[in-house]
């Protein structure tokens, strides 16, 4: 398929059954009923020269290898591909960022963390897709409530880079329970590597020195996340009281 001539047959939304276009399925099933293909469609509203919205969907996504990477392109970039333009290409790099601050647009006031999956929930839209690592320690109380999210480290975290004394600075300056650290994969793969465990090690050892008990170590990516505690690493237990 060349850029010249990326679609075998355009279909205008017209040629569609009604009960099978876009806007027709987004009021009977809702947006989740969607492909990712008829939410762009629905994005862009029209074709252009001779080109279906659904056509240029399934195009783009098709040439990006999907969502995820269609979601990296820039302006610049999308405006390149036949019958998007710089128009199209700028709805939908809005409309992306739109979906993105969605998530990160969370109440300011605290919350609780019950399970690994709290912490990816919370996180992953905000580090999975940084094009370098970072370190970030979440500070609990008593209760497992989240008091503050403290960013450590920008860079390669390993243990032999990052102190591991800042990983409890605020932590015993506001007199937290117990702290989570968690940091991103920009490889993609939430996999913990040796420099993961060493420092998950040191930090534990830190910790019991300091009376700041470490829960876990969360490593996220694009492609999910990995607990270590879930993983068998023996972790502390926050104090009852504090």
């Amino acid at each position: 398929m060349s850029d010249a001539q990326p679609f075998a047959r355009p279909r205008a939304v017209r040629e569609i059954v009604p009960s099978e276009r876009p806007r027709q399925r987004l009021a009977m099933a809702g947006a989740g009923g969607l492909s990712a293909a008829e939410l762009l469609a629905l994005v862009w509203n029209s074709g252009s020269a001779g080109h279906g919205a659904l056509d240029l969907a399934h195009a783009a996504l098709q040439r990006h290898g999907g969502l995820a990477e269609l979601a990296r392109a820039d302006v610049v970039e999308l405006a390149t591909q036949p019958g998007i333009g710089t128009v199209r290409a700028a709805q939908l790099v809005a409309a992306l960022e739109l979906g993105r601050r969605a998530l990160l647009d969370r109440p300011a006031g605290r919350w609780m963390v019950r399970s690994p999956r709290d912490v990816a929930d919370r996180l992953q839209p905000e580090l999975a897709r940084a094009e370098r690592e970072e370190l970030h320690v979440l500070l609990l109380n008593a209760k497992n409530v989240v008091l503050r999210q403290v960013t450590v480290y920008r860079g390669n975290v390993s243990a032999a880079i990052v102190r591991v004394g800042e990983l409890f600075h605020d932590a015993v300056r506001l007199h937290a329970a117990g702290v989570i650290i968690v940091h991103n994969h920009p490889s993609g793969d939430p996999e913990p590597s040796p420099d993961d465990l060493h420092l998950t090690a040191e930090a534990i050892a830190a910790g019991r020195l300091l009376d700041v008990a470490v829960l876990d170590h969360v490593v996220v990516a694009e492609t999910g996340y990995v607990s270590l505690r879930d993983r068998g690493v023996a972790f502390d237990q926050p104090a009852r009281s504090r």
